[in-house]
């Protein structure tokens, strides 16, 4: 069994020894159980960074096994400088959930350690995926485990929620299972998806084939306007699956637009980039002015996530290297400060049990080092430079500009709006006096809590002060890339 299959499937046998143990009795040993797994399944990952190579384009680490020969449909993985460093994002982000919920999670520990670790398998598989079925089958099985979560885990409205995200994301994903079928009857039977993107197509079917991706991809991202399952999902799920869904389970929608949108339908998708760069900028402005005027903190973390991956799919649909390489960067980013931002307010409501922003005041005098902590995370958050959420943003304004002054101008609107919202909400909740007796109660965080953030941030710095190892590895990848797409494919 190859390093990919490994990062896939360990964490899933993992997650299913652990729903075999049954009992809460048992939580001790589940949740070291769990620990061992994610850490397992994050080791695994690391010989893959260090022995990938940074002079090709070509798939690294491939695997190739017939899985349905009557249809074609292989299981057949692989990563090249665009996939790598989310195959180690999940497996990352996977082992600080499972320390984060080592003491909040009372109850169906096995069935809750046993879902993340299912759920980072399948979204591993995503990434590695390079038949189109297999990628399909990854993509939708990733919202089983996270439906659980949020429905067995959640707040007070989370069937509702659950049903919301469940309803958007598959319906969204039923247009691209037509366009799968389509590419697999018109490249003669076949689901590799490299064929596909050497497919010769007529304009209306790129066209056809581009929206039907969209649906599925911007409802995954979210780009606005089918973005309004997100803030509802966010409250209502528990601070781990917030965490693990705008770390890595927005990237899916993105990492989509690169495997299929771009070199599929590339005529199509320079075609219609007016349509996706307008979408883009009114997520970064308009859904950034919705995050300043919101009184729940997990609401505005959300509509901050929306507003920075329209950052994302700017840089995609701006066709140069800076854009692209700004926007992978970017999800990285994002991946560690959205994560370390739903967490910190994970700390505050299991000790308060609101997430109102009127409910706090003056935090930083009764939990100084965790205040700390959030300081950073919502410098980040603002587009601080020297931390992560800075330099994906900056290299994507650096090519909007490149592209057009007034668009780039734009989008830099987002780093004033971006420091409001964020600054005005940590105004709110850490300084000043104390507000009231909750926060006069409340106990700085312990052993494991700091262990927590402290790991995101030296994540968060780390890529703020030195992101070339990050770059270097996506450069090559992403110039391929582009020359694809620069080629017509017209019939």
């Amino acid at each position: 069994m190859g390093l990919l299959s490994l990062a896939i499937w360990m964490p899933i046998a993992f997650g299913v020894v652990l729903l075999a143990l049954g009992r809460d009795e048992q939580a001790g040993v589940v949740r070291w159980l769990a620990l061992i797994g994610a850490l397992a399944s994050f080791l695994i990952t690391l010989p893959l960074y260090a022995n990938f190579r940074l002079d090709t384009a070509a798939m690294q680490f491939v695997e190739h096994r017939v899985w349905f020969d009557r249809f074609n449909v292989n299981y057949h993985l692989g990563v090249d400088g665009i996939s790598l460093w989310f195959v180690l994002l999940t497996a990352f982000i996977n082992v600080i959930v499972v320390i984060a919920g080592w003491e909040v999670i009372t109850r169906r520990v096995n069935q809750y350690m046993g879902a993340f670790l299912i759920l980072s398998g399948l979204m591993i598989g995503v990434f590695t995926a390079l038949d189109g079925m297999l990628f399909y089958v990854f993509f939708e099985a990733t919202l089983i485990p996270m439906y659980l979560i949020i429905g067995i885990w959640g707040g007070p409205k989370k069937i509702y929620a659950a049903f919301k995200f469940f309803l958007y994301t598959l319906l969204g994903s039923l247009l691209m299972l037509v366009a799968l079928i389509y590419l697999y009857v018109k490249s003669g039977g076949s689901f590799d998806i490299a064929t596909w993107q050497a497919l010769p197509l007529s304009g209306s079917a790129q066209s056809l084939l581009f929206f039907a991706f969209l649906a599925a991809f911007a409802v995954k991202v979210p780009m606005w306007p089918v973005h309004t399952w997100l803030p509802d999902v966010h409250v209502e799920a528990p601070t781990g699956g917030s965490a693990v869904l705008a770390a890595i389970m927005l990237k899916l929608g993105a990492y989509g637009f690169l495997r299929f949108s771009l070199p599929v339908t590339p005529d199509a998708s320079r075609e219609w980039a007016w349509l996706m760069i307008a979408l883009s900028v009114v997520a970064v402005i308009y859904v950034g002015l919705v995050a300043m005027v919101q009184r729940d903190m997990k609401k505005l973390v959300a509509y901050s996530s929306v507003a920075h991956m329209g950052f994302v799919t700017l840089g995609f649909f701006i066709f140069n290297d800076l854009g692209v390489s700004g926007a992978l960067v970017q999800m990285i980013g994002h991946g560690f400060v959205s994560a370390a931002m739903f967490l910190c307010i994970g700390v505050l409501y299991d000790r308060v049990h609101s997430r109102e922003i009127a409910s706090y005041g003056g935090v930083v005098n009764t939990m100084p080092r965790f205040t700390a902590f959030a300081m950073l995370f919502a410098m980040a958050n603002a587009g601080l430079p020297g931390t992560a959420g800075f330099v994906g943003e900056w290299m994507v304004i650096l090519a909007a500009v490149k592209a057009n002054f007034w668009l780039g101008l734009a989008a830099a609107t987002s780093l004033i709006l971006g420091a409001a919202y964020t600054l005005w909400m940590f105004k709110r909740v850490y300084f000043g006096d104390v507000a009231n007796e909750d926060v006069r109660a409340l106990k700085d965080i312990d052993a494991r809590e700091f262990l927590t953030l402290a790991l995101l941030a030296v994540a968060v710095l780390w890529m703020g002060l030195y992101p070339k190892p990050i770059t270097d590895v996506m450069n090559v990848s992403v110039a391929e890339l582009l020359r694809h797409v620069a080629m017509s494919k017209l019939q």
